[in-house]
């Protein structure tokens, strides 16, 4: 019997395996992440799930239009990291 991975292992899975070209997180509704998580745990919510984790510290997630990103804590773009840009571009960061 093939051993079933923990919720952490599974999005860590996806999020790694899914992400396309040089972006750090995945998108859950166009990636097919929302879909592979309910066919893997059939009965269980993602977004109660990887907002579970993101309280926790495992992931990260940034709203975007049609759904969120979710992101490993280590791949996060910072909330603030337009911010730091322009205030670098002006000299003031």
């Amino acid at each position: 019997m093939e051993e079933r991975l923990s919720h952490e292992a599974f999005i860590r899975k996806a999020i790694v395996s899914l992400r396309k070209d040089s972006f750090k997180g995945i998108h859950t509704v166009y990636s097919g992440f929302n879909e592979a998580f309910k066919k893997y745990f059939p009965g269980e919510d993602p977004v109660e799930t990887t907002n579970a984790l993101a309280a926790n510290g495992k992931l990260t997630i940034r709203p975007i239009k049609g759904g969120v990103m979710i992101y490993l804590p280590e791949d996060h773009p910072g909330a603030d990291s337009a911010a730091d840009k322009a205030l670098k571009k002006m000299g003031l960061g």
